[in-house]
């Protein structure tokens, strides 16, 4: 990979993985992003001829700021806030379900174990467990043997299994895989990667949070699904898991949330698209 055509490759392959992944540790949208640009700032000063895998490097290089942001964050005792909720231009005696909200169970679980999780428990959990990513590469991010990184991921999943009533699983894995292309899918607007991932009998409904309310719009088939999503969430979203091994998606703007899309996966491939959008919440 040599100069600055190199570096853009890696950002367009690269870049909402690593979003998504500083995402899962940090819980917040703003420093993801802040953290990926910076793992990509450190590529660009690296001789990356050398480099036999860049998003190897990458991981390894954002799991390190990952680590450090959370141990800076412990230290100031700050926690991300897993109460976030899409603002609306609805009046205070609107009916609440007219509100996209992100306290749903599974979400709320994860960051309140993940707010439990020492720093080196934590990165190693998401790394490992989320994105598979091998313990000896966990172990040059986390700066500790092998065996100690197994022992971390080990404790962090006792720990979020007991509270979450969760365990990670053949399901888990499949859906992080078709999550990933998808969100890859949708940040380049590939419609041609995305209908990939769909299965022929994918069908999908897209609400809109409006007064008056739109009806839903229902699509079915691949091909429409997919033009008809990237439509919907337009350009410039940026998207990220909003559980580790869940299938729903944030959709952000400018560090701004304006829908959340869930996904029904069966058998390697998305069935269902269902997606909630305040268009609101893009034009402050």
């Amino acid at each position: 990979m040599n100069g600055s055509a190199g570096l853009e490759a890696a950002w367009r392959e690269h870049h909402p993985y690593l979003v998504n992944l500083a995402y899962q540790m940090v819980g917040d949208i703003g420093d993801a992003e802040d953290l990926a640009q910076e793992a990509f700032l450190r590529l660009a000063r690296t001789d990356r001829e050398h480099l036999d895998d860049v998003r190897a490097w990458l991981t390894v290089v954002t799991g390190r700021l990952c680590l450090d942001h959370v141990r800076s964050a412990r230290s100031r005792l700050e926690r991300p806030d897993p109460g976030v909720v899409l603002e609306s231009t609805a009046s205070a005696d609107a009916d609440p379900a007219d509100r996209v909200t992100l306290d749903d169970e599974v979400r709320a679980a994860l960051f309140e174990v993940l707010n439990r999780l020492s720093p080196g428990e934590r990165v190693a959990f998401v790394l490992h467990d989320v994105f598979a990513v091998p313990f000896d590469e966990i172990a040059e991010t986390v700066g500790r043997p092998v065996g100690t990184c197994r022992q971390l991921a080990r404790r962090a999943r006792a720990k979020f299994s007991t509270a979450a009533h969760r365990s990670v699983d053949v399901a888990v894995v499949e859906h992080r895989q078709v999550m990933e292309k998808f969100i890859s899918a949708c940040a380049t607007g590939d419609v041609q990667a995305l209908t990939s991932v769909l299965d022929p009998t994918v069908w999908g409904v897209g609400t809109v949070l409006a007064d008056p309310a739109p009806p839903p719009q229902i699509n079915h088939g691949p091909d429409a699904v997919a033009t008809n999503l990237l439509r919907y969430l337009g350009p410039g979203a940026t998207l990220v898991c909003g559980a580790a091994g869940a299938p729903v998606l944030l959709a952000y703007d400018r560090r701004r949330l304006f829908a959340v899309v869930t996904l029904t996966i069966r058998d390697g491939l998305v069935l269902k698209i269902e997606a909630t959008a305040d268009p609101s919440a893009r034009m402050r």
